[in-house]
């Protein structure tokens, strides 16, 4: 008769903490080579740059969970594709309040818009790679509650914005949310579209001595409004 006090076997037990503490070290790995590209300078951050996107990727492959984990997949498209079209409902609202307040700022045509964003749009979906099936994963297994793990997921991603306190107020409310739908949805697809949506929005509506053109770390504290000065970075 099972009295309800049934032992772990102790391989399973073994196995567990030995995944935790993967976890744990590569979730700390991962985190400060993220934040030294951040804090250093060029020509340096070029090169923690391509060896952080190669243990990451590294990481990724090594521990890769399937499609269906990462949300990389058809399933809940459509049922989540509301997500990108509110951010297509709230980047209107920011560009008609742009457009009054004399602060948008729009390429001039559609080729220079996407020469100037291209770039940005891909580099959002790696970052919901990143927030999603690198930390909230991670974190779920070593938290347990969802949104203990959505929480401390965002947190980390809004951190790496520092010093810029737009960015950071904006990643921590976005990390929450994405992470939330993420687990509700498994799609990835929608959550990344919606933040290069917001995220261009946010480039073209508010001035760049605002926001010192979307930097963080090092390059914002180091930026100027001088045009030289964009000249020569």
């Amino acid at each position: 008769m099972d009295d309800g006090n049934t032992a772990v076997p102790a391989h399973e037990d073994t196995a567990a903490t030995h995944r935790a503490w993967r976890d744990v070290t590569e979730l700390a790995v991962g985190y400060t080579l993220i934040l030294a590209v951040i804090w250093s300078p060029r020509p340096l951050q070029r090169a923690l740059y391509c060896a952080t996107a190669a243990v990451l990727a590294a990481i990724l492959c090594g521990s890769f969970p399937g499609w269906k984990t990462m949300g990389l997949r058809s399933a809940n498209l459509a049922s989540s594709a509301w997500v990108a079209g509110v951010a297509l409902l709230l980047s209107a609202i920011a560009i008609l309040l742009a457009a009054r307040m004399h602060t948008l700022l729009l390429p001039g045509g559609v080729l220079p818009f996407v020469r100037r964003y291209l770039g940005y749009a891909i580099w959002t979906f790696l970052q919901q790679i990143l927030l999603q099936d690198f930390f909230l994963l991670r974190l779920l297994r070593l938290i347990r509650r969802p949104g203990s793990a959505a929480l401390a997921a965002a947190t980390l991603f809004s951190l790496a914005h520092l010093p810029n306190p737009i960015l950071v107020v904006v990643t921590f409310v976005w990390g929450i949310a994405a992470c939330l739908l993420f687990l509700h949805y498994r799609n990835l697809y929608p959550l990344a579209a919606a933040h290069a949506i917001l995220g261009i929005t946010l480039a073209m509506t508010v001035p760049g001595p605002v926001t010192h053109n979307m930097r963080v770390g090092l390059g914002y504290l180091t930026y100027s409004s001088h045009p030289l000065h964009h000249r020569n970075h």
